[in-house]
């Protein structure tokens, strides 16, 4: 703390080119709200694809957005400061909580304490110093065995009283309960008030069924109207019908169905074809027929009938009434109108299970302020169960938090060479090279659009594992070169719990690799060059040599057939310009070529000669690796984050140092030993490179020697 302005005074580093502040102390943790954010490397990340707990972070995003953000880290700070007796707990952090650490002396911490022993004591381990994340890891198992856990819901057991714990059951049973934190079903006040209200309804509605004319049968009204439905509308069908004929006796006949549709049927086996029989008319139809019950019904429908006449029509008329007429049927339609409106009006329908006796004598009972005073004990312990859910968030914090802001305030991580940052999903090897920077990526499309601007050379793999379980990273690649990085190429991925993963590459961002890879490539470029003429040269010639064979071939098929074809003469003035233009050639080349030996063994002092080689090489390399030098210098990790969702806040460089360190090429161990006698080794074109190396350094030997003597000093 500054004695002067009463300010923290913060401290910074210089790493990777940014100036980062240092998070070392309690009282570093303490003011972090005061750090000016834009000096925050980070200001929000997502809640996904990282290497650290997902549970943790899902604690740390308090509105739920999928991102942690600035504000967020600051505020859980705020939150551990009055649980804690000193925020370096978190630094560096651990896998546990230790209770010596939390402040016994606020209502906060004291909460906390007991939470903690609370969880320590439902695991069987009620003298442990400390509180692990596998001790919080299922927090449930701590309401195991304990009825009353400030959750608001009782479960039947929590009742003592035989009748308040069935009146539970039934409400479970009918109207469905609420997850207990101890795992098992109960009903909170919502739950209760929705299974009474139902229960009041249903009473009041059952009531409505004593009102005249509803129970026209009596006990007998319910069995009469489930046959009369489900004949009604075959019924009212055959009469319309009936009328229909009696209004046009045309209609008799169509009505009944034509016989050809008839013959058809017919022809079908009835005893399979019960649906297209129950199509036709309930009965023969005739002009101001009566329903005939039992004689001339249809098949289908006689069973239905028998059960309407026994059930319905016998207890509105006679049990030996056989025919039923139009009138007839509209008594009986009417006598049983109020008990349908009344089922149709039916209100509590989710106790009718119970029975109206069951309801009646749970209205009647005193259950329900029985199960609302368990409520509302439950409820009392409200706050001793919040404290459990800080235990938990406290365990996740004081191991995770310290290292989440070492990925966020700074990058302190990204460049310390014994760890890793939360995005860097592993390890890639590929083209004898290890890369450390590989991050997560779910659309490589949308996520190169952006990263592109990273000036980094990246390589998009897909990732599989034999279980089908599969996901996609983003490698850069920064040493080396690219002369063999392709789409198509197979590696292995480590992820950072050490599992190996089939990695293909999918998609490429071509930028500079290194220096070394920009020294270099005029020099592969022209290879490829003179390779690609000498294989167009190669074609053209194997082109001209076919077409010369099926010349031969017809000029000898042409022969066989008559006179022998003869061979066209020699054009002698052709073949002396051909050869004297090749002279002209050669010797103008040698004349270049002598003349650069001339000019360059000409040169003095000696040293001349060497800045004249240095002159070549660096008029040859040298754009291309000041293009390189430019780009590298440009490289940095900001939009390769940003493409995942994070908020890259400061500049954060990968210069040809840091890029060296994140890609490893392929190196012999120290103190290794190494033959190079190969035997598959071509040993003939080995002897031609080295007879060709000799011939050079005799050439320049000579014309050394010839140069040396010609000016000394005898000139």
């Amino acid at each position: 703390m500054d004695a002067k302005t009463g300010q923290h005074r913060w401290k910074f580093y210089r790493m990777g080119g940014l100036d980062q502040a240092l998070i070392e102390s309690a009282d570093d943790l303490a003011h972090l709200g005061e750090l000016d954010q834009k000096l925050w490397v980070a200001l929000s990340c997502p809640v996904k694809g990282l290497e650290i707990d997902a549970r943790t972070l899902e604690l740390l995003d308090a509105d739920k957005d999928g991102r942690v953000r600035a504000p967020e880290i600051v505020a859980a700070l705020r939150w551990c400061q009055p649980r804690l007796k000193d925020l370096g707990t978190l630094i560096p952090g651990g896998p546990s909580l230790p209770l010596s650490a939390i402040a016994d002396a606020t209502p906060e911490g004291k909460a906390l304490l007991g939470a903690a022993k609370q969880i320590l004591g439902s695991r069987g381990t009620p003298a442990a110093a400390e509180l692990s994340a596998a001790d919080v890891a299922d927090t449930a198992n701590v309401f195991a065995k304990t009825l009353f856990n400030g959750d608001g819901v009782v479960p039947p057991e929590a009742a003592d009283d035989p009748e308040v714990k069935q009146v539970i059951a039934d409400a479970l049973a009918c109207t469905g309960g609420a997850p207990d934190r101890g795992g098992a079903q109960g009903v909170d006040q919502a739950k209760l008030d929705a299974f009474f209200a139902e229960l009041a309804a249903h009473a009041d509605w059952a009531k409505q069924g004593e009102a005249p004319g509803v129970l026209a049968l009596g006990a007998d009204t319910a069995a009469a109207f489930d046959a009369f439905k489900a004949v009604r509308a075959k019924v009212n069908d055959w009469f319309n019908r009936c009328r229909l004929a009696a209004f046009d006796p045309r209609a008799a006949a169509v009505v009944n169905r034509g016989e050809a549709e008839l013959a058809a049927l017919a022809a079908k086996d009835l005893s399979t074809s019960p649906e297209e029989l129950s199509q036709l008319p309930i009965a023969r139809v005739e002009a101001g027929g009566a329903l005939d019950l039992a004689d001339g019904v249809n098949p289908a429908w006689a069973p239905a009938l028998a059960t309407f006449q026994r059930a319905a029509v016998a207890a509105v008329f006679s049990a030996s009434k056989a025919r039923l007429s139009a009138a007839e049927w509209e008594k009986l339609s009417a006598t049983l109108a109020p008990y349908e409106a009344w089922q149709a009006a039916k209100k509590g329908a989710s106790v009718d299970k119970l029975g109206l006796p069951r309801v009646q004598a749970i209205l009647a009972g005193q259950s329900k302020p029985a199960i609302e005073a368990l409520i509302a004990k439950d409820t009392a312990l409200t706050a001793e169960a919040a404290a459990i859910a800080d235990a938990v968030r406290m365990v996740h914090y004081r191991r995770d938090l310290h290292q989440l802001i070492r990925n966020f305030v700074n990058f302190a991580d990204f460049y310390d060479h014994h760890s890793k940052a939360v995005f860097q999903a592993g390890t890639l090897y590929l083209d004898s090279r290890s890369c450390e920077l590989c991050v997560r990526v779910d659309d490589p499309g949308a996520h190169s659009a952006l990263a592109s601007l990273s000036r980094m050379y990246i390589a998009y793999c897909d990732c599989k594992r034999p279980g089908g379980e599969s996901m996609k990273i983003a490698a850069c690649f920064t040493q080396g070169d690219s002369d063999y990085l392709m789409a198509g190429r197979n590696g292995v991925f480590y992820d950072r719990k050490g599992r190996d993963w089939d990695a293909t590459i999918v998609r490429i961002i071509d930028n500079p690799i290194s220096i070394r890879q920009a020294f270099f490539a005029p020099y592969k470029k022209f290879l490829r060059l003179i390779e690609e003429r000498v294989q167009s040269f190669a074609a053209a010639k194997e082109k001209e040599a076919d077409a010369k064979l099926a010349g031969s071939a017809t000029a000898v098929t042409t022969a066989a057939g008559g006179a022998k074809a003869a061979p066209p003469p020699v054009d002698v003035g052709k073949m002396v310009g051909i050869i004297a233009a090749l002279g002209v050639g050669i010797g103008a080349l040698g004349t270049l070529f002598g003349g650069l030996i001339a000019g360059f063994m000409s040169l003095q002092p000696w040293w001349a000669k060497v800045v004249a080689l240095g002159g070549v090489v660096l008029a040859i390399s040298g754009p291309s690796m000041l293009l390189a030098w430019l780009k590298l210098r440009q490289r940095t990790l900001g939009p390769v984050l940003d493409a995942n969702g994070w908020a890259i806040n400061g500049r954060v460089k990968v210069n040809v140092p840091l890029g060296t360190a994140l890609t490893d090429i392929q190196r012999l161990p120290a103190g290794a030993s190494r033959t190079l006698d190969d035997p598959f080794e071509d040993k003939a074109a080995r002897t031609r490179r080295r007879l060709i190396w000799v011939a050079i350094i005799l050439v320049a030997g000579a014309a050394a020697a010839a140069r040396y003597f010609h000016y000394w000093p005898f000139k």
